[in-house]
């Protein structure tokens, strides 16, 4: 069974698949075994934060931590012999490798495994603190799920759910896998179409640049934009007069979205700026940024839409509040370089299309969604 999405714009309809699987499967109990379960509401609580746009790679690592460990528990047949209490418990290589060969799944690391998954868990469910889904033996390396959250009583009847945890995650990555590939292949079609109807590609990359699209395709679609917006801008620079030289602005982009790379998602050179895109307008994550690189100037790519001075002043008088201190608060700001927000982003994309480029952004948006989404076409 498979449940399309809209990649680009996801509202709450994989939620309504999983309630739908469920009656489909359990009928009249449905409901109760929802109520019952913490795993399947944490699944739906998945779902809907990658609905709300937050950076899907996330959402993948924390739900294939409990698929390898659920599938191999599966396999082991322990569904149905009922002694599982005796596994020696999978082993931490099988399970690492096993993630990474599934769906956008090449470049994921340990930490989901080790610990994200289970913190995030007592985030949506601060009552089951202590009691987590996945355990290991730092020992040995082994990991079990805990039994306890894949059975369920209803009634006189237990319920066990690894199987259903295992659909609902094959379903949810192949709607994705399946709502990507439309998005490639409305990209391969824009670029038949090139300079004859720029409109098209216009609206369509605008279409990239709203507040509830994908955070990683966002981040992919800013860095495309800024890219050709620097690069036929120059500067002269030497280290004497005899060795002025003329250098173009190149935009890097220093690894995928998500990376914990200390808060930095493009570098300028030969500026030597630095960019880092974000969602939020938390105060804390805007300091924090600017302490991992020891309060170097940096520039923040934003996905919302207010003016830059609402944004700066929504940040100032939150932490005025927690510094108290104006000073402290001043410091902080004045290592915000630039602020650019989604309008700043349409008035690049715009000059860009302007100068006949609106081609080559649309190029560097598929390449780089490729590249980040592990996205391999048949012919390539």
């Amino acid at each position: 069974m498979c449940f399309k999405l809209n990649f680009l714009q996801m509202d709450n309809t994989f939620e309504a698949y999983i309630k739908k699987y469920l009656a489909d499967q359990y009928g009249e109990r449905s409901e109760e075994l929802y109520s019952l379960s913490y795993i399947l509401q944490y699944l739906v609580n998945k779902t809907k934060s990658a609905n709300r746009g937050a950076k899907s790679r996330s959402s993948f690592a924390n739900l294939y931590a409990i698929y390898v460990i659920v599938e191999d528990y599966l396999k082991q047949g322990f569904d149905k012999n009922g002694t599982y209490a005796q596994y020696e418990g999978a082993q931490f290589s099988v399970l690492f490798k096993r993630q990474r060969e599934l769906p956008f799944g090449a470049r994921l690391q340990n930490h989901a495994l080790n610990s994200r998954m289970n913190e995030e868990f007592f985030k949506f469910f601060p009552t089951q603190k202590g009691n987590y889904p996945i355990m290991r033996d730092l020992k040995t390396q082994r990991y079990w799920f805990n039994e306890n959250y894949l059975k369920i009583r209803i009634g006189q009847e237990n319920i066990n759910i690894a199987q259903d945890i295992i659909n609902i995650i094959d379903d949810y990555v192949v709607a994705k896998k399946e709502s990507f590939t439309q998005f490639i292949e409305k990209c391969q079609q824009l670029q038949t179409i090139e300079d004859k109807e720029p409109e098209k590609i216009m609206s369509f990359i605008l279409s990239l640049l709203a507040p509830n699209v994908d955070s990683r395709l966002f981040e992919i679609v800013s860095y495309a934009i800024l890219k050709f917006f620097y690069r036929d801008q120059h500067i002269y620079w030497g280290y004497t007069m005899e060795e002025i030289r003329k250098d173009y602005l190149h935009l890097y982009k220093t690894g995928r979205t998500n990376a914990n790379d200390g808060g930095i998602d493009f570098v300028m050179r030969p500026l030597g700026r630095f960019f880092q895109v974000t969602e939020t307008l938390d105060f804390k994550k805007y300091f924090l940024d600017i302490e991992k690189i020891e309060k170097y100037p940096i520039s923040f790519v934003i996905k919302i839409d207010e003016s830059e001075e609402a944004i700066l002043d929504k940040l100032k008088s939150d932490a005025i509040k927690t510094y108290v201190v104006e000073s402290v608060v001043k410091d902080y700001l004045e290592c915000i370089d630039e602020i650019i927000n989604i309008s700043k982003l349409k008035h690049y994309l715009k000059k860009l299309k302007n100068e006949g480029k609106i081609s080559d952004v649309l190029k560097e948006i598929r390449l780089q969604s490729k590249v980040e989404f592990n996205y391999e076409e048949d012919e390539d």
